[in-house]
């Protein structure tokens, strides 16, 4: 069964930095395409990256473009979200999701097949 794990989210300071891991086990493939949503309360999901497992591309939403960084460890099966010079509004439930290597609209959600439990990270002084 295909199954993905979080892990590193937690408080951090406005201005500082996470980095956020999500292992996939499961996948006939160490690359599929892993995409990082996030949520906010009230509000539906909303993309935040995605690395392309076929071709390795990255795309970034405005809003934590310059600032967060998508990566991935193959051999390991794990998909890495770095991000620095965080702010209050960067506050969320932060999702992991995942799905096949060739992918197309890989910054909507609905074209994930997988998802992580989640992981707060709460920016806060």
């Amino acid at each position: 069964q295909v199954q993905l794990v979080e892990s590193g989210g937690g408080l951090v300071q406005p201005g500082g930095s996470l980095r956020l891991s999500c292992a996939a086990s499961g996948f006939p493939t160490n690359t599929p395409t892993m995409g990082w949503f996030r949520q906010f309360p009230g509000k539906e999901r909303e993309f935040v990256a995605s690395i392309r497992g076929g071709t390795g591309y990255t795309f970034y939403a405005n809003s934590v473009k310059g600032r967060f960084s998508i990566s991935r460890d193959s051999a390991k099966a794990t998909a890495y979200l770095e991000m620095a010079s965080l702010k209050p509004e960067d506050t969320a439930l932060y999702f992991c999701a995942a799905t096949g290597p060739w992918a197309t609209a890989t910054t909507e959600k609905e074209s994930y097949d997988y998802w992580g439990q989640g992981t707060q990270v709460t920016v806060s002084s």
